[in-house]
């Protein structure tokens, strides 16, 4: 399967957080993952499968370069 590069908004949240680790459960073929949130969260810092992650503000042009 081809790996993908994967956007996820709302990455603080208790669904964010969750929806990474059934993407780690599940084996979801990631080559590259970007988190989006408020800006009130850009800057924290995740741990995830794929790395420490920085949490990016989420804006109209976050997606560009992902797959859709």
């Amino acid at each position: 399967m081809k790996e993908l590069r994967v956007g996820m908004v709302g990455a603080t949240g208790a669904v964010g957080i969750e929806l990474v680790e059934i993407m780690r459960l599940r084996s979801f073929p990631v080559k590259e993952l970007k988190l989006f949130a408020s800006t009130r969260s850009a800057g924290k810092k995740i741990e995830t499968p794929w790395g420490v992650i920085t949490v990016e503000e989420g804006r109209e042009d976050s997606f560009k370069n992902l797959n859709m």
